[in-house]
């Protein structure tokens, strides 16, 4: 069984910054792909930004230059570095990894006033 535990979100000011993580426990043999994605009120679930398999890294057009995707290979961990928040970046943030089987976090909620 694998796990996948998120935090770092919270409410912050608009340009403001916060750090997310995603921790990935459990039967992990290979990992096609781990990265973030967001749902905020109303619409669908969209892809930030993620390590692909073939080593590269995506983003969303909309937060390149802000966002930034990092990994911890030995302790199975993501981190999205998110700088410049607005208050349109509030969402609900998940991780997802692939084995190639997905999982996903439970979600962190971001919050930026005004």
């Amino acid at each position: 069984q694998v796990q996948l535990v998120e935090s770092g979100g919270g409410l912050v000011q608009a340009g403001g910054s916060l750090r997310l993580s995603c921790v990935a426990s459990g039967s992990i043999y290979s990992i096609n792909f781990m990265g973030w994605y967001r749902q905020a009120p109303g619409k669908q679930r969209e892809l930030v930004a993620a390590f692909t398999s073939i080593g590269s890294i995506n983003y969303a057009d909309s937060v390149k230059g802000r966002f930034a995707i990092s990994g911890d290979n030995a302790k199975n961990t993501v981190y999205l570095q998110m700088n410049s928040l607005k208050p349109e970046h509030r969402a609900v943030y998940y991780c997802l990894l692939r084995t190639p089987y997905s999982y996903w976090g439970q979600g962190t909620q971001v919050t930026v006033a005004a």
